[in-house]
């Protein structure tokens, strides 16, 4: 990098924005409506960087429908996860949780129901599951399971009656970007969900996207979501200390 190349880059309204994050001249960063979420994540990655080495990140949405709120994952980042990237995201989104007062019951999503598919794409979410559960006992989660028997509890009567979620997942982990980005926005469009984000997990600051398609009350939604992650790492920094 020559100061030639950095002023260049310094031309761009989001390596400026990073650039104040990381220096905390401000609390958090939210770009995206007018960029693709590609062109965004190069200089966050390039500025802000993950928490700790070799550290995914992924995005959550908080999906907002008939009373229920609920947070999906991931549906902007990681195209193809493996089991390990997979678990990564079950415990971020999960903690992501924890930050905002919600306790996670976590649903390993797939077209199968533990084991009645021995599939390479089923069985990868199945070994998510159980890295998961190494990593964090504590937490509620199951899989791989299907939809309609993570949410919905008559359902999960019949096809899984000894899942620790009975049907009341409020965390959905899906098993890549395909499914993931078509279920959040088939519940936006179709179902008229209220859907916040995506929250970027997983970096050292809070820096967040918009989807080129958000209205000015999803900027709104946002922003706020982006203040209460910087408040709250403000918090944990002083606790530290």
């Amino acid at each position: 990098m020559t100061i030639e190349q950095a002023r260049e880059l310094m031309k761009n309204h989001d390596y400026v924005g990073c650039m104040m994050t990381h220096f905390d001249e401000v609390g958090g960063l939210v770009s995206g409506a007018n960029s693709h979420s590609a062109d965004f994540l190069i200089p966050i990655f390039h500025v802000i960087g993950v928490k700790e080495k070799f550290h995914k990140v992924s995005g959550v949405f908080f999906m907002m429908m008939r009373g229920r709120l609920m947070l999906f994952a991931d549906c902007s980042v990681m195209i193809n996860p493996d089991a390990n990237d997979l678990s990564n995201i079950a415990l971020d989104t999960a903690q992501t949780a924890r930050r905002f007062g919600i306790e996670p019951r976590v649903a390993m999503l797939s077209y199968s129901t533990h084991g009645a598919s021995d599939d390479p794409m089923a069985t990868k979410v199945a070994e998510a599951v159980k890295l998961v559960q190494q990593r964090d006992p504590s937490l509620i989660v199951d899989g791989e399971i299907q939809l309609d028997a993570a949410i919905v509890p008559e359902v999960a009567m019949k096809k899984f009656p000894n899942s620790p979620l009975h049907g009341n997942a409020n965390v959905l982990i899906f098993p890549d970007l395909n499914s993931g980005n078509i279920g959040y926005k088939l519940c936006e469009r179709l179902a008229g969900a209220d859907a916040v984000g995506p929250i970027l997990q997983g970096l050292n600051k809070p820096v967040n996207d918009l989807s080129r398609g958000c209205s000015w009350m999803d900027i709104v939604h946002v922003a706020a979501i982006t203040a209460c992650e910087a408040m709250s790492a403000e918090y944990d920094a002083k606790e530290y200390q």
